[in-house]
């Protein structure tokens, strides 16, 4: 399903700035908002991350509160400095700066000094049996859990062995530490769970400190009541952690009101997967070149590919917060992207399938060569302060491959045999002869202009049905483009077969070579986005000079949707 209708629903309630405001009422934490973003370093942050940031920084901004960036380090085996630098670098570029900077492994002594707490109050013991052992003890749903052996250990007992492991005397994997809880709990995740586990790895922060680890359930609560945290907005994946998290908090010895949990849907996009795993498999499969691929949906990836940091936060704020998960249509974004860059980005004409184009009548100087001329364009007519530039015009110029048909269909308007067109900025043509190759490919478009038509008008006021691009043949610069589609063929990828790679689109990029740039794009900065006139928006490449990614086109596809859904 998509949000549609609901994202058109701009009256609907938001339900966790409502309890906010209940907390605000009942002085819940005299007055305190404090949130946080907590991502593990394990992987390159998305489009569905941006939601979270979105709201846990709105929701702290809007109440005079604060936003902590805190990394959930607990697991050594998959999580790297440069995804904490990588992060870092993403809500910066996303428009956030972070109250304060913490890690998970701020707080290891802490979070070990409170599980010999629940250790001595008999609500946790050392299990000996292996993982697969527990997790089949633990049963299943309508399917009551079976207690461990050791679950009797006395308690003596268990802070010493609890401490050797520690110390690194015991096997990783051979023992682990569980919450004494319910086995016959309705709650999965409330059947005894793992607080810590052996692992001999070294941590990126910690280094050959630590061998053994907590679990996210066990440090993330307590990491937000070290911090401060009174509002601990998570996914809905998360809901059935909620009871674990608050019966954590509710047996230790907490200075001040424990902050409590509250779920908001993800977010999805059609044609797009976020799965951190099945994005790994894009990337090491070869399939596409990396985490800032333009197809992709991490932060980097659409950064690359042109997208305003400003469009994606006013997207995330339009669709709000719902309580059931759904997929967004991506077009939807793509409005946003197409809104805020037709405000911002400057106009650039380029062809991207040359044809050349001889003005038979093009004006020569006494030696026979072509003179040149000059003609003024608008930067960007929805912003007068960026002014016109000046563009070289000549009597041979390049256009668009589609924009001459030898045989226009019904409804083409644009340059066949014996029609006029404009040329944009430039002057009427009219098409007079054609030259083709062998194969009766056109090659050269031969026209007359009109002199008299300077800037596309003409004095008798004859009209014509439309107006084309170009670019100086003299002075083009060559350059590349890279299109895209989308990376999935169906709307919900793997939706079949349970596997999205079975819904890859093969032909998701096409790299066009010796494309016809007009000078000034030259000058475009690394990332900059321009609007190349009648063909979309489009990126400059960060490392590769001359290479555009398009980013969108022109057509907003989400009206179009909206009108359809209007029809149904």
């Amino acid at each position: 399903m998509t949000e549609n209708e609901l994202d058109a629903d701009e009256s609907r309630s938001d339900y966790i700035r409502d309890l906010l405001l209940a907390d605000a009422a009942s002085d819940r934490f005299q007055g305190r908002v404090q949130t946080r973003f907590p991502p593990e370093p394990n992987g390159f942050l998305h489009i569905g991350h941006a939601k979270a940031i979105c709201l846990d920084f709105a929701v702290a901004t809007e109440n005079e509160g604060h936003c902590n960036l805190r990394f959930d380090d607990t697991n050594p085996s998959t999580e790297d400095v440069s995804y904490v630098d990588a992060i870092i670098e993403d809500l910066e570029w996303l428009g956030f700066t972070p109250a304060a900077v913490h890690h998970s492994s701020d707080y290891f002594d802490q979070l070990f000094t409170w599980a010999e707490f629940l250790i001595s109050k008999g609500l946790a013991y050392v299990d000996d049996q292996s993982a697969e052992d527990i997790a089949q003890q633990r049963g299943g749903f309508g399917q009551p859990g079976v207690e461990s052996p050791f679950r009797d250990r006395p308690k003596d007992q268990n802070l010493e062995v609890f401490r050797r492991m520690r110390a690194g005397e015991f096997a990783a994997g051979s023992k682990v530490l569980r919450a004494k809880i319910d086995m016959q709990h309705e709650n999965m995740q409330m059947r005894d769970p793992v607080m810590y586990r052996i692992r001999d790895e070294r941590h990126h922060r910690t280094g050959d400190e630590w061998k053994i680890y907590p679990t996210y359930d066990w440090a993330h609560g307590q990491s937000d009541a070290i911090e401060g945290v009174t509002h601990s907005l998570c996914t809905l994946e998360f809901s059935d952690n909620r009871a674990l998290y608050d019966w954590y908090l509710t047996q230790l010895p907490l200075d001040a009101p424990p902050p409590y949990q509250t779920e908001f849907a993800r977010l999805e996009l059609t044609y797009t997967v976020t799965s951190k795993r099945q994005l790994k498999k894009l990337v090491d499969d070869g399939v596409v070149d990396g985490w800032d691929d333009p197809r992709l949906p991490t932060l980097r990836a659409l950064r690359r590919r042109g997208y305003p940091a400003k469009a994606i936060r006013e997207f995330c704020a339009f669709i709000g917060v719902a309580r059931t998960n759904a997929r967004h249509d991506i077009e939807l974004l793509e409005s946003f992207v197409r809104t805020e860059l037709n405000l911002s980005a400057s106009r650039r004409m380029a062809v991207l399938d040359p044809l050349k184009l001889i003005i038979t009548n093009w004006p020569t100087d006494s030696a026979g060569e072509p003179l040149s001329d000059v003609r003024s364009l608008v930067n960007n007519p929805e912003n007068e302060s960026e002014g016109s530039r000046d563009v070289s015009f000549s009597g041979e110029l390049w256009i668009e491959q589609e924009d001459f048909k030898m045989d226009p269909p019904p409804k083409y308007f644009r340059l066949a045999p014996g029609r006029e067109v404009r040329l944009r900025g430039g002057y009427l043509v009219t098409c007079t002869d054609v030259v083709c190759d062998e194969e009766g490919v056109p090659i050269e478009v031969h026209c007359e202009y009109d002199p008299d038509t300077a800037g596309g008008a003409a004095p008798d006021g004859r009209k014509v049905k439309a107006t084309i691009h170009w670019v100086d043949a003299a002075n083009a610069i060559d350059g590349s483009v890279a299109m895209y589609e989308r990376l999935f063929k169906t709307q919900l990828p793997g939706s079949e077969t349970g596997d999205p790679a079975d819904d890859l689109n093969e032909e998701s990029r096409e790299v066009l070579r010796h494309c016809k740039f007009e000078p000034a794009l030259k000058d475009v900065a690394p990332g900059q986005v321009v609007q190349f006139e009648r063909l979309g928006y489009f990126a400059a490449d960060v490392d590769s000079a001359l290479l555009f990614h398009r980013t969108v086109g022109l057509r907003d596809e989400w009206a179009r949707l909206q009108k359809q859904g209007k029809g149904n």
